[in-house]
């Protein structure tokens, strides 16, 4: 039988950790991480886990590279700690978009990360709306996706959807918008578009459905630099939208992000917690964050419990 339940959380979001915490009527873990000045990590358990059910919880943001590290340096600290089960709880998991090799010579960085994290100690993971569902694929432990459908839903459906309509941004996504359109009762369009090489730049070419009237509401999974989501946004109010909002469920938000949304058609732009996002909405009143903290604190809850999850999604 496993021992008591144990939360830690590394430097990445320490405050959706909190929340957690604050949900499940906890405390947080103590650890304590040191860089040296050559640029090496220690980081070192405060609290006893000898037995214990462990969730670390460390979601991928900037510094990227280094929140990595300090995952695996706290993984391999349980391992070696005698922790009875550690479990990974990834909100944002890293190198999420590098699934497949579709260039010659390119990594699979995203099941690198999978199997680095498994080595490092992970006896299974916690994540939510990975970028291809297929990723789960890549660990030889258990993995838990959940889903920020419901959040969203229950968010929308406090408005009046009439005239609405769920937007796909490109090809890819619009069968993971059936379970939107399905829940609110909506019809759907869809964007095609060409990406130019590794850049950021996207070109929308042709729209599957109508728009023209109607608000449109984007659904995707993440958003990083923007620029397919302004040019969705612009391209739809050329098609005749009345309005336009997005639902992202990881809001990277990187480079001149703010900058386009703020000069974009977009009138508000929904958002998970997933990534540390409260710099961004000082930047930017579109934003909207609504928090999936209580979502996984349920999940562990029931992990630890050896109850199904699947109520959840």
């Amino acid at each position: 039988m496993l021992g008591p339940l144990k939360i830690f959380t590394g430097s990445a979001h320490p405050d959706f950790a909190q929340d957690i915490c604050n949900y499940m009527a906890m405390e947080l873990s103590p650890i304590e991480t040191v860089h040296f000045s050559n640029q090496n990590m220690l980081v070192q358990l405060l609290d006893n886990v000898r037995e214990s059910d462990v969730f670390v919880i460390q979601s991928s943001c900037p510094p990227v590279s280094d929140n990595i590290v300090e995952t695996f340096l706290l993984l391999d600290s349980l391992r070696h700690s005698s922790a009875a089960r550690v479990t990974a709880v990834l909100p944002y998991f890293p190198y999420v978009r590098s699934d497949k090799k579709d260039q010659p010579r390119i990594s699979i960085a995203a099941k690198l990360m999978a199997k680095l994290h498994q080595a490092a100690g992970a006896n299974r993971v916690l994540t939510m709306d990975l970028h291809s569902p297929q990723i789960q694929g890549f660990f030889d432990v258990p993995v838990d996706q959940l889903l920020a459908t419901d959040v969203f839903v229950e968010y929308f459906k406090k408005r009046d959807l009439t005239n609405f309509v769920i937007v796909a941004a490109d090809v890819g996504e619009a069968k993971h918008l059936g379970r939107y359109a399905n829940r609110l009762n909506l019809p759907m369009a869809i964007i095609d578009k060409r990406r130019l090489g590794n850049s950021d730049t996207v070109i929308p070419t042709h729209l599957i459905g109508d728009v023209d009237g109607l608000n449109a509401l984007i659904i995707d999974d993440e958003v990083a630099s923007a620029g397919t989501l302004c040019k969705a946004a612009e391209f739809l109010k050329e098609h005749g939208a009345k309005s336009v909002t997005s639902a992202v469920v990881h809001p990277v938000l990187s480079g001149n992000a703010i900058e386009k949304i703020n000069k974009s058609p977009i009138d508000e732009l929904v958002v998970t917690n997933s990534i540390p996002v409260a710099d961004k909405v000082q930047q930017c009143s579109k934003i909207t964050v609504l928090s999936v903290a209580p979502m996984f604190a349920k999940a562990i809850q029931r992990i630890h419990n050896g109850d199904s999850i699947s109520v959840l999604f």
